[in-house]
């Protein structure tokens, strides 16, 4: 058998294995959080979603991105990223963990603004005047919220 026939091979082996897997196995994998919006129907109109336990201290990274969260991001997504009932989610949130939402995500979402897919509030507008690295302390602060309450 010459190198390409044995290359040729490999490839479709390893082909067949991931079809399989996403055909059979996929069903039977670990789901990090639910893709059915959150009930929030007993948290009244405009008040925090989640509750967020602040970090004891703040990276200089997310010590700026706070900054730059409560001058572009707060008014919808609440004071500590905790989500705004009827307005916004709350960033602290499993669904926005970081194997689901990455930091590409949020600055996306920023750039572009986003569909609505894991709540019910409508769709994120792109938000103006914002860069990509006021995006990424923005990032910096919400990661450092998230692990301050158990989400990594």
């Amino acid at each position: 058998m010459d190198k390409l026939t044995g290359l040729i091979g490999v490839v479709l082996i390893g082909g067949v294995a991931a079809l399989g897997w996403q055909v059979f196995g996929a069903q039977d994998a670990p789901q990090g959080h639910s893709m059915v919006p959150p009930d929030t129907s007993n948290i009244a109109e405009g008040a925090p979603i989640a509750e967020v336990s602040l970090p004891d201290e703040l990276s200089a990274s997310a010590k700026l991105g706070k900054t730059m969260f409560e001058a572009a991001c707060a008014k919808c997504h609440g004071d500590n990223a905790a989500g705004q009932n009827g307005i916004a989610p709350p960033l602290v949130h499993k669904i926005y963990e970081p194997n689901h939402h990455g930091d590409m995500a949020f600055l996306m979402a920023a750039k572009n603004g986003v569909q609505s897919h894991h709540w019910n509030f409508g769709n994120m507008p792109k938000i103006d005047g914002v860069t990509d690295g006021d995006v990424k302390m923005i990032v910096a602060y919400v990661r450092e919220l998230q692990r301050a309450n158990g989400i990594n």
